[in-house]
Order: structure tokens, then C-alpha cells, then sequence
């Protein structure tokens, strides 16, 4: 039977207990306030549900991440990273990211990214844990991703692209970000085809979960008396070098 989270202080079960099929599937309840979020990431759980869902938590097995040094930039790539007029931003259009990446794709008629999952990562990003980058064309949205930023992990959600290669323009820059700064790690969640040819490869769950306590140890973390404020994270130093304005730089040192 799934266990029942009560919407007191977080408390998740062990992710060995997250069922096979369908994979990952843990909990289901609690809420999507700041305390709980960090609390879920940082033990390798996240949320995912549709809309008349309750809240449900996964930690898949295997799961898939991005080592910054793995990021396959293909030369395609580069040419359209030098010339193709993009400019990279970072927590400029935080709300436009985050409604992009929920519009529903094409051939599909409805999205995971509920209203109320977009509130609770707008909380977030207000209280500077979780982040978007934003990539523009003559100054007009065109791609981007957002995720969670913790120490040297960020564990990206999800991503959008309006023109061609606008999503791997945002992935490229936070990987060479992460890569030069002393990033370790970008959490993929679960495998795709599109993913893996930029370089993510899956793990163990059991070794994904022993990357965070090596990399997020609990003492790095500060927890609130309540489950609405936000708990204090590790800093990412990383994030400074995606917020200069000549964060071209960047690419140039790949």
C-alpha cells in the first residue's frame, strides 16, 4: 500500500521502498511548501502529478544525470552557441520559464506542470533556491530551463524551446558554469533518448542517493521551525558566473 504523507513537517520513506512499477512511485500527500521541496530533493525524491492528482513522490531507479564534463556539445552546436545570436540570462523571466515549459508539447493535450506546482517553485525562486535560465533572440524568449540550485548539484525539472537548439543553448551554459565552477552534478530525473546524446547517462539509485550525501551533507542544511519558510541550502558559487553579462565566456573556455 502507498504510504500517506500527513502535511506536518516532512517526513518521506526510504527510497528502497519506491515501488518497480511504476518505477519510483514512493508517496503520495504532504505538500509542495518550501521545507518539504528541499527536504524531497535532497534525498532524491521529487514531485510529479497530473491535476485532481494528490501530490506524489518518485525516486526512480535507475536515474538519470548530467556530469558537467560529459556535456556533449557537438559542433553544430558550437557554431549556433557563436553565431546564432543568443543571449543567456539567469532568474530574469523566472514566471515566463516555468509557463513556457508547461504549455503542453505538441501532440499532447495537458501537462504535469499544475498551477499548483508552478506557485511552489515561484516560492522558491523567491527565496533563491530555485532558478531559470533564459535564452533570448532580439530580445524575445525563445528556450530555457529551471531547476534547483543546491551546492554543487542543481536538479533541473524541466526545459523549453521555441527555436531550434534553444534548450541545448541553456544546457550547454549551465554545464560549462558548473564545469569551470565547481559544479558536480545535474540531476536528469529520468531517462531520455534526447538527454542521453547530450551526454547523461543513468545511474544506480542507491549511488545517485550516496552522490547527495557526499555532495549536500545534512549539516550543510538549515531547517525552519515551520514547513512554509525556507530552509537555508549550501550555496552554488556557479550561479555567479551564469549571471555576468559576459557570461559568453563561458563557452568560449569549453
Amino acid at each position: 500500500m502507498l504510504p500517506w504523507l500527513s502535511a506536518s513537517f516532512p517526513h518521506f520513506p526510504d527510497t528502497v521502498m519506491a515501488l518497480d512499477e511504476p518505477d519510483g512511485l514512493l508517496a503520495a500527500g504532504g505538500e509542495l511548501s518550501p521545507t518539504w521541496l528541499v527536504s524531497a530533493y535532497r534525498q532524491g525524491i521529487f514531485p510529479w502529478y497530473s491535476d485532481g492528482d494528490p501530490i506524489l513522490w518518485w525516486s526512480p531507479n535507475p536515474r538519470m544525470v548530467l556530469f558537467p564534463e560529459a556535456f556533449k556539445q557537438r559542433r553544430s552546436l558550437t557554431k549556433r552557441l557563436r553565431h546564432g545570436g543568443f543571449r543567456v540570462t539567469l532568474d530574469q523571466q523566472f514566471n515566463a520559464v516555468i509557463n513556457a515549459c508547461a504549455a503542453p508539447r505538441r501532440h499532447e493535450s495537458g501537462t504535469w506542470i499544475t498551477s499548483e506546482m508552478q506557485n511552489a517553485y515561484c516560492q522558491l525562486n523567491e527565496r533563491g533556491i530555485a532558478h531559470s535560465i533564459e535564452v533570448t533572440h532580439q530580445d524575445k524568449l525563445v528556450g530555457g530551463l529551471y531547476g534547483l540550485a543546491m551546492g554543487p548539484v542543481f536538479f533541473g525539472e524541466s526545459m523549453f524551446s521555441h527555436q531550434p537548439d534553444a534548450s541545448k543553448v541553456a544546457l550547454a551554459y549551465l554545464s560549462a558554469a558548473m564545469h569551470q565552477h565547481g559544479g558536480k552534478m545535474i540531476d536528469c530525473q529520468m531517462y531520455t533518448p534526447h538527454l542521453a546524446s547530450l551526454g547523461a547517462a543513468t545511474v544506480a539509485r542507491e549511488a545517485f542517493i550516496n552522490y547527495l550525501k557526499v555532495m549536500l551533507p545534512s549539516q550543510a542544511f538549515t531547517w525552519p521551525a515551520s514547513s512554509s519558510a525556507a530552509p537555508r541550502v549550501p550555496p552554488s558559487p556557479w550561479l555567479n558566473a551564469l549571471a555576468e553579462p559576459n557570461n559568453a565566456d563561458l563557452i568560449d573556455r569549453r
